[in-house]
């Protein structure tokens, strides 16, 4: 189990990953070694995460979730096959993580009674400045 936050923890079953060749530095074992790590997690189906915190995340990830839900993240920075794992899994905790924090629901408020004046102000600023564009009266 990979512990997310105190109460989210992931089965490393449902993570798969995948090595893919990596574009970027690598000398001459770039054509040859599949360095790069394709992390896939399947948001919509995990049973690890609460419903709201899975919709959350699909909102976070944008373009990295297909159609079917699947969050699709490419690790390719680094050039060991090892540290790329670490930083795929790294940056799924991550989106995890703030996806758990719930939104802070806005609270209504009144203008200030000196931002109503201000604006009064500026209205009144305005209507003169179009009153003094009309033709002049004879």
């Amino acid at each position: 189990m990979i512990q997310v936050t105190h109460t989210i923890a992931l089965d490393e079953a449902e993570i798969e990953e995948s090595f893919i060749r990596a574009s970027g530095p690598g000398g001459q074992n770039v054509n040859k070694v599949s360095s790069a790590v394709q992390l896939r997690f399947n948001v919509r189906t995990s049973p690890s995460l609460p419903n709201d915190v899975s919709v959350r995340l699909q909102k976070l990830a944008g373009s990295r979730l297909t159609q079917d839900g699947v969050l699709i993240l490419i690790a390719q920075k680094y050039r060991t096959q090892e540290r790329n794992r670490a930083d795929a899994l790294e940056r799924l905790i991550a989106l995890i993580q703030e996806a758990a924090i719930p939104p802070v629901p806005r609270r209504p408020s009144r203008p200030t009674l000196s931002s109503k004046k201000r604006r009064l102000e500026a209205k009144g600023r305005r209507s003169e400045v179009k009153k003094l564009r009309g033709d002049p009266v004879e």
